[in-house]
């Protein structure tokens, strides 16, 4: 693979497309328009892949407390993912979207809670992918069986309780992912009430990126969280638990390890 650990280039996905231990999923989505992302792929995706549905596959239904994308329930993903070929802890997934990492990272973060940890990222994205002038098709691949039983990582996750209880502790650090204006309450154009949690300090997450929408150099994402790496527990959060994977890549290209995503995240925290 790539000299970063969970990204793969453009060009290693190309040389690999027919490698049988791959399997590569397209999670584009909008958020102002919850089927674009289907529609996109439908018209044309990186050869092979199968397309994974935010609202759909990667969240279970919305309910009074939980926030905006709650995590999916672990069987019918599980299903999903047998059907597209995905062996648990044995098959290599590489995902992609063209909003940097925004979607992709969601699924990074799903499949290692989930105890499978041979998945990346394709650095760059869909946009990347096409630039490079490698082939784009319409053909929908055929389901392929497989075999994929989750394991559970419980600690990589916190809800509401374990927020409220620790974040306040010496050493514990909550990290807002949203842009600084959400963050500071000037701005907020999906949720019902502004602001933040109280203590939480903020890293936006499309930092981590650059304008291209590629993942900045592991010496740039060390030096980025380098105040954190001291920490005894990082949470990180974001409206509602999806961005905020983008900054648990980020960490782990980091070297540190240790942070948890607050799944409900502010969506979950104003329901209260």
């Amino acid at each position: 693979m790539t000299e970063i650990p969970y990204v793969v280039s453009t060009k290693w996905l190309f040389e690999h497309l027919e490698d049988p231990q791959l399997v590569i999923v397209d999670c584009r989505f909008s958020l102002a328009e919850p089927q674009l992302g289907q529609q996109q792929y439908q018209l044309g995706h990186i050869t092979g892949a199968y397309y994974l549905n935010l609202n759909e596959d990667l969240s279970s239904p919305i309910t009074e407390h939980g926030g905006r994308h709650p995590l999916p329930d672990p069987a019918r993903l599980a299903d999903k993912l047998s059907d597209i070929g995905v062996d648990f802890q044995k098959t290599l997934v590489v995902a992609y979207d063209d909003s940097r990492f925004a979607f992709a990272s969601r699924l990074w973060w799903l499949l290692r809670y989930f105890g499978h940890e041979q998945v990346a990222v394709l650095d760059g994205g869909f946009k990347e992918w096409q630039s490079a002038g490698y082939p784009v098709t319409d053909i929908i691949p055929k389901s392929r069986k497989a075999t994929f039983v989750p394991q559970l990582q419980t600690d990589m996750v916190v809800d509401i309780t374990a927020v409220k209880s620790r974040k306040d502790n010496p050493g514990v650090v909550l990290v807002d992912s949203r842009e600084s204006d959400r963050y500071l309450g000037i701005r907020e154009p999906i949720d019902k009430i502004a602001g933040h949690i109280p203590g939480a300090v903020n890293y936006p997450w499309l930092e981590v990126t650059d304008a291209t929408g590629s993942l900045r150099s592991p010496e740039e994402q060390r030096h980025h969280w380098s105040e954190l790496k001291n920490a005894e527990e990082i949470f990180v959060y974001c409206g509602s638990g999806v961005t905020a994977c983008v900054n648990l890549l980020s960490l782990e290209i980091a070297g540190i390890h240790k942070a948890k995503l607050y799944a409900g995240s502010w969506s979950d925290w104003i329901s209260y």
